[in-house]
């Protein structure tokens, strides 16, 4: 993948080729953007470039044999680790390389998709993946081979966030790796909430922080794929918030967010109604159940799509239209409607709850008691009056 096939971000395309060409290859660097801003590719295109001796954005210019390997991903000195968990095929013991092909699939498929995809792709959507002390030593034993080409080796550990830190193993044995590297071994850490990655790594890395996508760049991109008409391309490059991989699902109508609408407009009703109202309790109650049989990445995802629709409502309710991207799909439900009821004097607390929701899923709580516990107090909250 090269620089020129990636959307935007030209200064982080300029700096990165700026330290090859200059010989001042970063031993550690973390690459921290939300999804669909494009750090995964961009961390490709940046091996391409150290490996295939490339100038910036012509193929031409670098090794042409170097350069076809990597447009299989197959090139010897490219490493990859991400989150894996056992599924139909690896019923134990799951490790990146068992996964190799899929992974390779996803990159040419949707090289801006999430962790959503990722394990969809997976059928692991019911677990949560991690990147566990077997990849760490796999990680050790490839980088302490030489170079099969002579010159650099890359490795590229996507969503860094999900280095268990159970004993610490893992997260401790790439720490001496990032610490002592072998001889021209370039690492590149990916990650979306940069808090989240272990500080002693994340403290001997060089940050780059990915912005959100302009909706031009994100519309120039969506014509070039799709050969969308303007003014379709220009609506969802809006809808997507910077967001390129949720531009690509909008295209298909097959964005998890449409799903995501559906259980979030019946849980806002039926807790605006549960004041005083048994049967609504009853909705909410069997809403918690539903949502807790699907698997934890997807209740995260869901909740996070919450946080964003009471934002929206919010700049909605305030008037801030130029803001506003969300564009309810169902036909009985609109965004001005819904909007007065967030506001400034309970959006601060609707924010905060579901991020504890989030937070307490995240480290295994029980679903269903915690979606029930948002649930109750989503209903008080709604009720609550502007100041």
């Amino acid at each position: 993948m090269l620089f020129s096939e990636i959307l935007g971000q030209e200064h982080l395309k300029k700096h990165l080729t700026h330290s090859v060409d200059n010989g001042r290859i970063p031993h550690a660097q973390l690459f921290v953007g939300k999804e669909g801003t494009g750090t995964l590719p961009m961390a490709i295109a940046y091996a391409q470039y150290v490996l295939c001796n490339n100038t910036q954005g012509e193929n031409e210019n670098g090794n042409a044999a170097c350069n076809i390997k990597f447009n299989n991903l197959s090139h010897p000195d490219l490493h990859f680790a991400f989150p894996v968990n056992t599924n139909d095929k690896i019923k134990s013991n799951p490790t990146c390389d068992d996964f190799i092909e899929e992974w390779r699939d996803l990159l040419k498929e949707q090289p801006y998709g999430n962790l959503f995809d990722w394990n969809k792709a997976l059928g692991i959507d019911r677990k949560q993946g991690n990147i566990s002390k077997r990849d760490a030593v796999a990680i050790s034993k490839k980088l302490s081979l030489k170079s099969y080409e002579g010159g650099y080796k890359v490795m590229i550990i996507w969503m860094a966030e999900k280095l268990t830190t159970q004993d610490d193993t893992p997260a401790n044995l790439l720490l001496k790796l990032i610490e002592e590297p072998p001889d021209k071994t370039v690492f590149i850490l990916i990650a979306e909430d940069e808090e989240q990655v272990i500080s002693t790594i994340r403290s001997r890395c060089q940050v780059l922080h990915f912005p959100p996508l302009a909706e031009e760049r994100i519309k120039e991109g969506l014509i070039k794929k799709y050969s969308l008409d303007q003014a379709v391309a220009t609506k969802i490059a809006h809808q997507a918030n910077g967001n390129f991989n949720k531009a690509c699902d909008l295209v298909y109508q097959d964005s998890e967010d449409l799903q995501f609408e559906a259980w979030f407009i019946f849980w806002i009703r039926s807790a605006f109604k549960a004041k005083g109202n048994k049967s609504a309790i009853h909705d909410l109650m069997s809403w918690s159940e539903d949502i807790a049989k699907t698997g934890r990445e997807t209740q995260k995802q869901f909740l996070h799509f919450c946080l964003d629709f009471f934002r929206q409502a919010l700049l909605s309710n305030y008037q801030a239209k130029t803001l506003v991207f969300i564009e309810p799909k169902s036909k009985n439900f609109k965004l001005e409607n819904f909007a007065p009821f967030v506001h400034g004097n309970n959006i601060m607390d609707i924010s905060n709850e579901l991020q504890d929701a989030i937070y307490h899923i995240e480290r295994n709580g029980n679903s269903k008691i915690i979606l029930t516990d948002l649930s109750i107090k989503l209903t008080r909250l709604l009720h609550k009056k502007s100041a």
